[in-house]
């Protein structure tokens, strides 16, 4: 499998004459970025609060409008995950743990994952999406992670 990786730490070097002591808010950045993204991504902060997804996302996970979950944590604003049993049961707590934008956050590392989805009403059929996870980074510390997803 190929692998790619992504660094934007450049762009975001202060200009010329610009203060060494401003703080660089990368959830802010990535926030915007995510919110008018036309593919299916998701920005959480630390304390799994979604800061921002884009409508692409929503759409794919069954999350309704980005506004609807905005602020909430991620695993309360609809977002229903299950296993990959017959039985289709929810996840339970040490296997939620292991999803790729919560295993971002705690390891700090990259993260990649299938995601079974219920959806979005009791006819829907669920889907299973491929998430790829990065830890977003702010003063050295794990501020949040950003999360692309595909569908399988």
């Amino acid at each position: 499998m190929a692998h790619v990786e992504l660094s934007l730490s450049d762009v975001f070097v202060p200009a010329a004459g610009t203060s060494t002591e401003q703080e660089f808010d990368n959830l802010g950045r990535w926030s915007s970025t995510v919110s008018s993204a036309a593919e299916p991504c998701l920005l959480i902060d630390a304390g799994t609060r979604v800061v921002a997804v884009s409508d692409a996302g929503c759409e794919l996970l069954c999350l309704g409008d980005p506004e609807d979950v905005t602020g909430l944590p991620l695993l309360d604003g609809g977002l229903r995950l299950l296993d990959f049993t017959a039985n289709r049961c929810e996840l339970t707590e040490p296997e939620i743990d292991k999803i790729p934008p919560l295993l971002a956050l705690s390891s700090g590392r990259l993260a990649r994952g299938l995601l079974r989805v219920q959806g979005a009403s009791a006819d829907a059929p669920d889907s299973t999406v491929d998430a790829i996870s990065t830890p977003v980074f702010t003063r050295g510390t794990v501020a949040g992670s950003l999360t692309f997803f595909s569908p399988v």
